[in-house]
């Protein structure tokens, strides 16, 4: 059964330049003749793959190609510009941990506000505040303002719900370098209890070996387009030689 589907799924994003051009430069510019639109970059260009239930898929490419935007895409942060993503079950994203956060209300509200945020009811949420704070290791910080908490202690505090919600697709980042080495230890057993599992896994990873090793396909993005889609091993295998080969000519020119 397949749970992801995208198709033709294309992603404008306004560029630095577009985001600081303010009302009064506009008008000037106009004014004096000179207006030109700022520029949109295309982030994803017609992107279109298959995800299965219980499918482990990697995704490679280098800095910028889209890796991470893919992702908020299929957890739908962002919306699409052209195209359609289809997901079936409930998705953690562990993208940008404790973005959902509000840093007025305490440790303990929050647990239930982003478990609510990821489509687990409130009285789930309740019953999975002490399980929370004891994965975190932010027992003695329940009734403490997120705010006050330290960019890593809001980490561990969103990587905790997330995966302690026990969802159905499990999106992850390059979120095992979250705490110190005894906590990401941690994180790395409980992921891993989702790869025994049935849950369906969406990893972007550096660790080319991990993506070998624990997910079936891997996607290559190169430029916001999937290059390869297919063979965690071959596709690991292609993108590797494909920087092997681009390092090679820069260090011959």
């Amino acid at each position: 059964m397949e749970v992801i589907r995208l198709n033709q799924v294309s992603l404008w994003r306004r560029t630095q330049e577009e985001f600081s051009y303010d009302l009064k430069k506009t008008v000037l510019s106009i004014a004096e003749g000179k207006f030109r639109r700022p520029a949109k970059k295309q982030v994803l260009d017609r992107i279109d793959f298959v995800v299965h239930a219980g499918e482990k898929v990697g995704i490679v490419g280098a800095n910028g190609a889209g890796k991470s935007t893919l992702l908020k895409v299929i957890c739908g942060i962002l919306q699409p510009t052209q195209g359609h993503v289809r997901v079936a079950g409930q998705i953690a994203p562990l993208i940008e941990l404790g973005a959902g956060f509000d840093l007025e209300l305490s440790v303990r509200d929050n647990i239930v506000l982003y478990g609510v945020l990821l489509g687990f009811s409130r009285q789930e949420m309740k019953a999975r505040i002490d399980s929370v704070l004891a994965f975190s290791e932010l027992e003695e910080y329940a009734l403490v303002p997120v705010k006050a908490l330290s960019s890593g202690m809001a980490a561990r505090l969103g990587f905790a719900i997330a995966t302690d919600v026990q969802p159905d697709i499990l999106i992850l980042d390059e979120v095992l370098s979250v705490g110190d080495e005894s906590f990401r230890n941690k994180c790395k057993q409980r992921i891993e209890q989702f790869w025994k599992a049935d849950a369906t896994v969406i990893v972007v990873s550096h660790d080319w070996q991990f993506i070998q090793q624990s997910c079936e396909s891997a996607i290559w993005l190169e430029k916001g387009r999937v290059k390869q889609f297919g063979d965690a091993q071959q596709v690991v295998e292609a993108y590797l030689a494909s920087t092997w080969t681009f390092r090679t000519q820069e260090t011959k020119s």
